[in-house]
């Protein structure tokens, strides 16, 4: 019997650490607009779906990117500890307005904070936002966010 249990836990611990170093590709996917410009967007809802987020990634095509949904608006903080790829981070209101925007380095624990209480972040190859003119003030559309 504790032979089985070991073999368990140290199975379990097996799969917990190969999990912490794979990229999450299978999230749900919804599509989001900025302007004329469409993104396909995984959702990243749950806590450990938050924690995990791009990290380990080794590419991410242009017009992908992921959303960062939180239960309530608060000040929200990244940072890009176990991330492969330059990110912009916009942190966005519940009516799609990018309220700023952050870009990350990979792989630093600099600590990267919405200006106000959002419940929204929206993550990007770096650039993106730059290249399609989009900046503090302008305005994503989409399910996720109210009229």
């Amino acid at each position: 019997m504790k032979r089985v249990l070991l073999t368990l836990l140290l199975s379990g611990l097996a799969f917990s650490t190969l999990a912490q170093d794979t990229p999450q590709t299978n999230l749900t996917r919804i599509k989001l607009q900025a302007g004329m410009f469409q993104i396909d967007t995984q959702v990243a809802q749950t806590p450990e779906q938050r924690s995990i987020g791009l990290m380990f990634r080794k590419d991410m095509p242009q017009h992908e990117g992921m959303l960062f949904v939180f239960e309530q608006p608060a000040t929200q903080c990244f940072w890009m500890k176990n991330t492969l790829l330059p990110l912009t981070a916009a942190f966005v209101a519940d009516d799609g307005t990018i309220v700023n925007l952050a870009d990350m380095k990979p792989q630093t624990t600099d600590s990267h904070c919405s200006e106000k209480p959002v419940r929204f972040v929206l993550e990007m190859n770096q650039g993106w936002f730059a290249k399609k003119g989009l900046k503090a003030g302008s305005r994503l559309s989409g399910v996720a966010f109210k009229p």
